[in-house]
């Protein structure tokens, strides 16, 4: 089996027409074996619902590489637009490629509408073309579509579609995907990205300039400590919607946002220089927030 970069290369995997069959094992492979950060998502959840969650994430790290393995913008573009084609054909009963094939059964079972998986397009379609934003709008614009289509995906899949949960969810996947952009400041320098709105580093009297120069001065802590003050602000916000899903999703939730709320407290401990080093959680810090998870869900739970 060929991991996507691999696959778009071969003429012979790209002409074979897939089962769903061979679509499920496909994905089953890319989920399991690819990427190792799916197994803690799996063993959370149901069983009957790993294979759902299989091909619903293989779909979202299809579109991820096609934006950002391949090498070249022009090329990531097609792709990218091919990728939207085969999406459409998969809503009009066709499909070709092994994860539309295992896709097509979960997106007819759960009803899952075309908006999420095309929004996640435009994001990293955005990727290619935009690499600064002017201002808070800005980012989270490009957060409607490169991280909340994922939250109402996994709703979708757990049977939530109403638009109170799907408001909660939108809070907390863009503040995991702030943590994440305040986490890898540096490592999105190396890809002429900066997430940082640009309005707030001049309020604080930092420039561009200044970022890619690695300087660590108090315009760069303070335009930090706002950046992370929104972050959280939204994690809090978002934080009732653990106790409005199951009791195995609710883990998960907890988990993730007490995992990115702890990355916002690892930039303050370094005095919001993340410059000089990134940011990250330890392994005994991840059980300790897994414990945490499944004490706080299991105390609701009794409470109710």
């Amino acid at each position: 089996m060929l991991a996507p970069a691999e696959f778009v290369k071969s003429a012979e995997a790209l002409q074979k027409t897939h089962s769903a069959e061979e679509g499920r094992a496909y994905t089953r492979w890319l989920a399991t074996n690819h990427y190792e950060n799916f197994h803690v998502v799996s063993f959370l959840l149901p069983k009957r619902l790993h294979q759902d969650f299989y091909n619903v994430y293989s779909y979202c790290r299809w579109a991820d590489d096609l934006g950002d393995e391949i090498g070249d913008t022009q090329e990531s573009l097609r792709l990218l637009a091919w990728w939207r084609e085969e999406l459409d054909a998969m809503y009009a009963g066709r499909t070709r490629h092994p994860v539309f094939a295992a896709l097509a059964p979960t997106v007819e079972k759960y009803g899952i509408p075309r908006q999420p998986f095309s929004d996640l397009i435009d994001a990293f379609v955005q990727d290619q073309t935009v690499t600064r934003y002017r201002d808070w709008d800005g980012v989270f614009g490009y957060c409607k579509n490169s991280a909340n289509p994922v939250g109402r995906l996994v709703l979708y899949l757990c049977g939530y579609s109403d638009p109170q949960r799907q408001r909660l969810s939108d809070c907390t996947c863009t503040a995991l995907q702030l943590a994440n952009f305040w986490q890898d400041v540096t490592v999105d320098l190396l890809k002429d990205r900066v997430y940082i709105p640009l309005e707030v580093m001049e309020r604080h009297g930092y420039t561009v300039d200044d970022l890619f120069a690695r300087r660590f001065t108090p315009g760069f802590r303070e335009t930090m400590r706002e950046i992370v003050g929104k972050a959280r602000e939204l994690f809090l916000e978002g934080l009732p919607l653990s106790g409005m899903v199951d009791r195995r999703l609710a883990i998960d939730l907890d988990l993730f946002s007490r995992g990115g709320m702890r990355v916002l407290e690892k930039i303050e401990q370094q005095g919001y220089d993340v410059l000089r080093a990134r940011p990250a959680i330890s392994k005994v810090e991840r059980v300790g927030l897994l414990l945490g998870s499944l004490a706080r869900v299991a105390f609701t739970a009794r409470a109710a």
